[in-house]
């Protein structure tokens, strides 16, 4: 017990917060009781510190074997998870193994095997069949987003994977919905469950809002609305990749900055993607229902519904992206000139009549620029932020996020100071080696 307070202490320590909320010291306290548990709560509400916390006084410093294995539905969230590790310093190692990534990487990686193993089901299982690490050091198991999970149809991968971990002493699901029946291919056997999913809570801070198109096609009217609101961090929902392509192309078309983010994309677009949205560069961005659940995004402001999911669940995780942690938020939909509001939305909503609003919104405060070097070449962000302020003659308040990937990097640049950063840092190097870069596409 005193070995998780005082590791607890310090990871929190490290990553700046003074205090956690009700739903984590009720994790904590129930982990402590060695009990299975299952955690529902909606998404951005600290689930992942509310698992991570207390498993970190199950870790062995003697052990040289995986000691906790966590599931998650999402290569983002996968990674997600591995950064909030990391952030912890608790000096543990911890691997991230995900579709998309360089299996032979992983396997390196797994010769000397992390304290903690995050990763998609279906790569993780390809692992375990591939013999790269050895799960009977297992005792903990992680089930993030489970429902999430079950959805995408991980179902039999998850089955395989679990069937192999003999040793497992507690397990955690967590989800952002209710469930009926938990699975018996989980193991998990009696749980205390704890339920911080309050519907009416959840939408106290959220207006709902609707615009119509003229005829059967949304492109204008949902551009018009865009310049209408502009700039402010917004979300629009399509129910499938083609259809955010086409919006992507009319809005580039305009010269309207944005971004895409869906399940068609390579990996390092969909990273680049979110980092871009997430560090300021881009305000809009367009994406299927992938990124309405577990992922790190800021508060987003406008949410906005280009198709209608067909049920109600889909649609109250949309719409969890705004409205958080006691602030406001407005969900716009976005109907065809016939189309019906869902029978699910018993809330009033608030038609808008909008005029010709087709100015472009103003360009963002932050531009990315894109380093071809990473993790991989030994750089960090206590490198990059030296040379940005040393050699590029950046003021702190003009260097914003920072992401540091295996092989590349990603910074925010105050848009007036970015041309002359990039002449200053045309030949410079870290740790002896010239850097590639530019600003991100």
């Amino acid at each position: 017990m005193r070995k998780m307070i005082d590791l607890v202490k310090s990871g929190l320590k490290n990553m700046g917060i003074t205090q956690l909320n009700p739903m984590q010291l009720k994790a904590i306290e129930t982990f402590e009781t060695k009990s299975d548990m299952v955690l529902l709560a909606p998404t951005g509400s600290g689930k992942t510190l509310a698992f991570m916390l207390p498993l970190l006084g199950t870790l062995d410093s003697t052990s040289d074997k995986v000691q906790a294995l966590i599931l998650a539905p999402s290569r983002e969230l996968a990674l997600q998870i591995e950064q909030v590790f990391r952030q912890l310093g608790t000096g543990f190692k911890v691997n991230c193994c995900y579709g998309g990534h360089a299996i032979k990487t992983e396997i390196n990686n797994l010769k000397h095997p992390p304290a903690v193993l995050i990763g998609t089901p279906g790569r993780i299982a390809d692992h375990l069949r591939r013999e790269s690490f050895s799960p009977s050091g297992i005792r903990t198991l992680v089930l993030d987003e489970f429902d999430k999970a079950l959805e995408l149809g991980f179902q039999v991968e998850m089955k395989e994977i679990i069937w192999q971990l003999k040793r497992v002493q507690q397990s955690i699901l967590t989800s952002a919905t209710h469930m009926d029946e938990i699975p018996a291919f989980t193991g998990i056997k009696n749980p205390v469950e704890l339920s911080f999913i309050n519907k009416d809570e959840q939408s106290k801070g959220l207006s709902l809002k609707a615009i119509r198109s003229e005829g059967r096609d949304k492109l204008d009217a949902f551009f018009r609305l865009v310049c209408h609101l502009g700039n402010a961090p917004m979300l629009v929902f399509v129910n499938h990749r083609e259809a955010a392509d086409r919006i992507s192309n009319h809005l580039d078309e305009k010269g309207l900055a944005h971004d895409v983010f869906h399940g068609g994309m390579k990996q390092e677009e969909r990273e680049r993607s979110l980092i871009k949205f997430r560090n300021g560069s881009h305000h809009l961005l367009i994406t299927t229902d992938l990124a309405s659940r577990g992922l790190d995004i800021p508060e987003i402001k406008y949410v906005i519904h280009y198709h209608m999911p067909s049920r109600e669940e889909p649609f109250v995780h949309r719409n969890g992206r705004t409205a958080r942690m006691n602030a406001e938020g407005t969900a716009y939909l976005v109907l065809a000139e016939d189309e019906t509001q869902p029978e699910y939305i018993t809330d009033d909503v608030e038609f808008e009549t909008l005029g010709d609003f087709n100015e472009l919104p103003q360009e963002p405060d932050w531009v990315t620029i894109y380093i071809g070097s990473g993790k991989k070449d030994k750089i960090n962000k206590v490198d990059i932020v030296g040379l940005f302020l040393k050699k590029g003659k950046l003021q702190k308040d003009d260097l914003g996020l920072i992401d540091v990937l295996d092989y590349c990097a990603f910074v925010a640049v105050r848009r007036d100071k970015v041309n002359k950063v990039l002449q200053l840092l045309s030949n410079e190097r870290i740790k002896n080696k010239k850097l590639r870069m530019g600003v991100s596409k």
